[in-house]
């Protein structure tokens, strides 16, 4: 896969995030026109405009052949060649929506994206977190007050202090908002303590 893989295996109990590894993604193939049976195409990753790492694709019937090269724990290159099931489901408005099923062995686990390390496979096969499950609890409750901010129409940032309610918003709506906001914005200010406090 042209350097694909490289530091990254296939293995449980990692520590990383889901952008630590390359991803493909079954709805942008369907979206693009790639998922006809019989085609042939190229996909690859590009960093700063130069191209990083590629496969090659084949479309069969209900599954497509994912063709590329990584290199081992040795550190020797190796061919991989292998399907990737899909699974069609219903949309509501019509049309049907693909699935991957996750080719790790055991697994088969009906998802839309698939992570690259040895073979593609789910999240959940390679232990990975979203990068925002990474960041302590004071992180995510400055997150959160930040989209209430932005419900409000409040300039962000939460050192900004507050506003004032928005036009044609009903006061019960503004007051619930106002309670979460104040509740994510004590929590961040617990979690700095406790953080400068440890790092003293």
């Amino acid at each position: 896969m042209g350097g694909m893989g490289s530091g990254r295996r296939w293995h449980y109990g990692a520590n990383d995030t889901t952008d630590d590894y390359r991803t493909i993604d079954v709805r942008r193939w369907q979206r693009d026109g790639f998922l006809t049976p019989g085609r042939t195409f190229g996909w690859q990753w590009t960093r700063h405009g130069e191209v990083t790492a590629s496969i090659q694709v084949r479309v069969e019937t209900d599954r497509v052949c994912l063709i590329y090269r990584h290199r081992n724990r040795s550190g020797e290159w190796v061919n991989e060649n292998y399907p990737v099931w899909l699974d069609w489901t219903a949309c509501n408005l019509g049309g049907k929506r693909p699935w991957f099923r996750c080719p790790a062995r055991g697994c088969g686990r009906r998802v839309a994206i698939l992570y690259g390390g040895g073979i593609f496979a789910c999240r959940q096969c390679y232990k990975l977190a979203y990068p925002s499950q990474r960041e302590p609890s004071y992180g995510r409750a400055r997150l959160r007050a930040d989209r209430i901010r932005a419900k409000l129409g409040w300039e962000p940032g939460i050192l900004n202090g507050g506003g004032l309610k928005p036009k044609g918003m009903h006061w019960r709506t503004f007051m619930r908002l106002f309670a979460e906001y104040e509740a994510n914005v004590k929590q961040v200010a617990v979690g700095m303590a406790s953080w400068i406090g440890l790092k003293r």
